[in-house]
């Protein structure tokens, strides 16, 4: 008989970069929208760590190798008079897939928020990621019919982003 595996979650630190830029690339390839990805480790390394991060992450590792991914940020609610969670990217390496590694990073992710005053957890789900729904919906993070995202990319954001509003 196997002995259990040990999942392990943790704060990412400037180390894992690397690992954290090959599991969005992984991301990508398994959704399809590889040729998306503009971002590198280096990326990651600058923006994802100190005093003005512009986003956190938990890394999960079995038995100290990696496993696993959730990078989030907080946000607040207006409505709620609440800070939240916003889960950018959950990605669990496929070989761990079905050991419970992505429901441990959630229910670590949404504990972060909650000991900061959080009370929800948001994120967005690729309209073609049927598993990924249903991994969602039997954790509870439901589908939520009144809200739409909307995005400003590339020149839409520039010209958006000018002081002027010409």
């Amino acid at each position: 008989m196997t002995p259990p595996r040990k999942i392990t979650i943790r704060p990412g630190e400037p180390a894992d970069a690397e690992a954290m830029h090959e599991a969005i690339l992984q991301l990508g390839r398994f959704t399809g929208l590889e040729q998306k990805i503009a971002s590198t480790a280096d990326d990651f390394r600058r923006f994802g760590f100190g005093p003005d991060a512009a986003f956190r992450s938990l890394i999960a590792e079995v038995d100290g190798t990696f496993a696993g991914l959730c990078l989030f940020f907080p946000i607040f609610s207006t409505w709620l008079g609440r800070p939240g969670v916003y889960v950018q990217d959950l990605y669990v390496d496929e070989r761990f897939r079905g050991k419970k590694v992505g429901e441990k990073l959630l229910r670590a992710t949404a504990g972060w928020s909650r000991q900061r005053g959080g009370v929800y957890l948001r994120l967005a789900v690729d309209v073609d990621n049927v598993s990924a729904q249903g991994f969602y919906e039997r954790l509870g993070i439901g589908w939520l019919d009144s809200d739409r995202e909307h995005g400003a990319y590339g020149e839409a954001f520039l010209a958006l982003a000018r002081n002027d509003g010409n």
